[in-house]
């Protein structure tokens, strides 16, 4: 049922990735969700068996490493509190469907800070309600699951009228249309209909690759990789048992079944302490010293540095201009590629730093970097940079001679000095702000809502700029994008310094894709 469920979400991912508010060319919800699922179900085919609990704990833990974005993080812990309330069971009955629904809904919305209705939360929420409700008189499973899709089914389509930004956009909630789409899936595979991956778009995949990341020195010569089948102990006592032997420690799993990842110099030394636990397959090991033994050797000399930085962005220009702020490790990755909490993991363990801040610079990434420094035993410090202008800002503010607490306090202070603009093009019609926009059109968008459109990129530029700045501005700063050239941009400068003399005006190339200009107010 699951596979089928990830089946369907993946066939029908491009019809939840346009559900996007605003109507602009990188919606990505269907894309994320899916990959958090593809994560769970790579996980799932390492074990064998039947066995329920087994197979929740896979999938609980595959979708937890694999989550991207804010959809992929609240569908992984969908997905948890839902392992969680079957671990043990041999059979599930209508009851124990409803209760894991409803555990999974209860987990989510204990991960998320402020709760937004009208979002794949109440979708979740109030179809696991009406499972708990009508699962003590309807007894056969197939019947109760058809009534659970049809109430989420419900649920979805009255979310323009707990939100009105649906409302506005006339689009039902794309995280809710996405869990709807799994059920109905895994209802498919519980009829005898499951949902296969035949004629899907291999190019539409292509397109959404996970983000790469930057190669890091790594101080141990020995990549460690082993699963350990056990019930004499449980993940977090193995990680003590283990983390003397090396770095860039993993352990994740529970009382049966844990997975480790060690950075060491001595594998036959871990796997000996893990033997003594029970059996150990997939065991993998790297020599890494081979391929990278000079600039190993001069990395164990050094002493961990005081800060290290990571920062999410898309665009060569953007990421050079990161690297100049001193920036450590770059994930590309953005509005259309949200990295996933592994990611932010593989980032943090590789930087040789005593404290390490991540700038997420998208407000649909923040979860992943969060859940990444909850997982993560290095002391770690997520700056809620929204936007890469709010990266910038944060960086501007960094003290190297100050601590860990008051650089986290003046950099989340910076970002709130600082307006971000963009500038890019509809892919539908929609009247969004009493703003009337057809598809093609230019769009500004300012502080996250659509301030004007129009049908050519300056003067739609000079219009956003003009509603940004107050008599407070010093500074206004622009990345222009991959579909700029740099004569343009310059004659665009030109302008604005002509008709703001007593302004600042930078110009840089960001080459950023889809986004003409990246506008910076401060």
């Amino acid at each position: 049922m699951f596979i089928s469920g990830y089946n369907n979400l993946e066939k029908n991912k491009k019809i939840v990735d346009k559900l996007n508010v605003f109507p602009v060319p990188d919606g990505d919800t269907g894309t994320n969700m899916a990959l958090t699922m593809s994560s769970a179900i790579n996980e799932l085919s390492k074990i064998s068996g039947e066995s329920i609990t087994d197979i929740g704990k896979a999938i609980s833990k595959g979708s937890l490493m694999g989550a991207r974005g804010n959809s992929g993080v609240i569908l992984s812990q969908i997905l948890r509190g839902f392992a969680k309330s079957i671990q043990g069971k041999e059979k599930l009955s209508t009851m124990d469907l409803a209760l894991a629904l409803k555990e999974g809904s209860d987990t989510a919305y204990k991960a998320v800070i402020k709760p937004i209705e009208g979002t794949i939360l109440t979708v979740a929420r109030e179809s696991a309600e009406y499972a708990v409700k009508i699962a003590k008189k309807e007894k056969d499973v197939q019947k109760f699951f058809k009534m659970v899709i049809n109430e989420a089914n419900s649920s979805l389509n009255k979310t323009p009228d707990l939100l009105r930004a649906l409302k506005e956009a006339k689009v039902v909630d794309s995280g809710g249309k996405g869990l709807l789409t799994i059920y109905e899936g895994a209802y498919k595979a519980l009829i005898g209909e499951k949902v296969d991956l035949e004629n899907i778009d291999k190019n539409y995949d292509n397109d959404h690759q996970a983000p790469s990341l930057s190669q890091e020195d790594i101080k141990y010569g020995y990549c460690t990789e082993f699963i350990l089948q056990t019930d004499k102990i449980d993940s977090e006592k193995m990680k003590e048992k283990i983390e003397k032997y090396g770095d860039s420690l993993v352990v994740v799993g529970d009382e049966s079944i844990i997975k480790i990842h060690i950075h060491t110099n001595d594998p036959g030394l871990v796997l000996q302490e893990a033997i003594n636990y029970g059996s150990l397959t997939n065991i993998k090991i790297d020599n890494m010293r081979v391929q990278h033994e000079n600039v190993l050797t001069e990395k164990a000399k050094e002493d961990a540095k005081e800060y290290g930085f990571i920062s999410v962005t898309m665009g060569n220009g953007l990421s050079n201009i990161f690297k100049d702020f001193g920036v450590d490790h770059i994930i590309e990755g953005g509005q259309t590629i949200n990295p996933s909490t592994q990611d932010f993991l593989e980032g943090i363990e590789k930087i040789n730093a005593k404290n390490i801040i991540i700038l997420p610079n998208n407000s649909n990434i923040l979860m992943a970097a969060n859940q990444a420094k909850e997982i993560s035993e290095k002391n770690v410090i997520v700056i809620p940079s929204k936007t890469v202008p709010q990266g910038f800002a944060a960086l501007l503010a960094f003290n190297m001679e100050a601590d860990p607490k008051d650089n986290e306090k003046a950099m989340t202070y910076a970002i709130n000095n600082v307006k971000t603009g963009q500038v890019t093009f509809a892919v539908r019609n929609t009247i969004i702000n009493n703003i009337d926009i057809q598809e093609g059109d230019i769009i500004g968008i300012g502080e996250g809502k659509i301030l004007n459109s129009g049908k050519d990129i300056k003067q739609t530029t000079l219009d956003l700029i003009e509603q940004l700045i107050d008599e407070d501005t010093e500074i206004v700063t622009l990345f222009y994008g991959e579909d700029i050239d740099e004569e343009t941009a310059n004659e665009l400068q030109d302008i604005l310094q002509e008709k703001y003399d007593e302004l600042d005006i930078e110009l840089y190339y960001g080459g950023q894709p889809l986004y003409y200009y990246i506008i910076s107010v401060e």
